[in-house]
């Protein structure tokens, strides 16, 4: 909705407002104020509009999930590094249905630009894993495999990535 830079304006002039409402002696009013700092401050961190996709991917509404990243014109200005990896990932995980050219050059990039979390790294080269053995790249799929192997430490993949080596076994 915002550019990354606006929200911090905004959010330093809410405290600011905030700290001229104490020197009024309205400390009711600032304390709130300053609260009210850290909606714009966590929205510089977690964009809006990524995390109203996941929302919509979480229920499998891929269209839903399409409309509201279509709403992120600029990534590489509007987004901060991670939130591009996770657009970039989100993008991925869509297109991974459809086209899996297109969603090995997203999943690529998500790696690339990096993910907060160890899990979405695992999801994304256990996707990149399973595009490589779809085009019988064999050495790439096993590093790939391995990599997220490692990175789930949960064990929820564990039955996928068991999946795919017995189907490299196969190759």
């Amino acid at each position: 909705m915002f550019h990354r830079n606006i929200k911090l304006i905004i959010a330093a002039a809410i405290i600011a407002t905030g700290i001229w409402q104490m020197t009024e002696n309205n400390i009711g009013n600032g304390i709130f104020l300053i609260l009210l700092s850290i909606i714009p401050i966590f929205l510089y961190f977690k964009n809006e509009f990524i995390l109203l996709a996941f929302l919509r991917l979480r229920k499998q509404d891929f269209p839903g999930a399409q409309k509201w990243l279509a709403y992120i014109k600029n990534p590489e200005t509007a987004l901060v590094r991670k939130q591009q990896g996770y657009f970039n990932y989100l993008h991925g995980i869509m297109h991974s249905q459809t086209n899996l050219i297109q969603a090995e050059k997203y999943f690529k990039k998500a790696v690339e630009l990096g993910l907060s979390m160890d899990m979405d790294m695992a999801v994304a080269k256990l996707n990149l894993a399973g595009v490589a053995l779809t085009r019988r790249r064999k050495l790439e799929a096993t590093n790939l495999l391995n990599e997220a192997k490692k990175l789930d430490k949960h064990n929820m993949l564990k039955d996928q990535i068991v999946m795919m080596k017995e189907q490299m076994k196969k190759m």
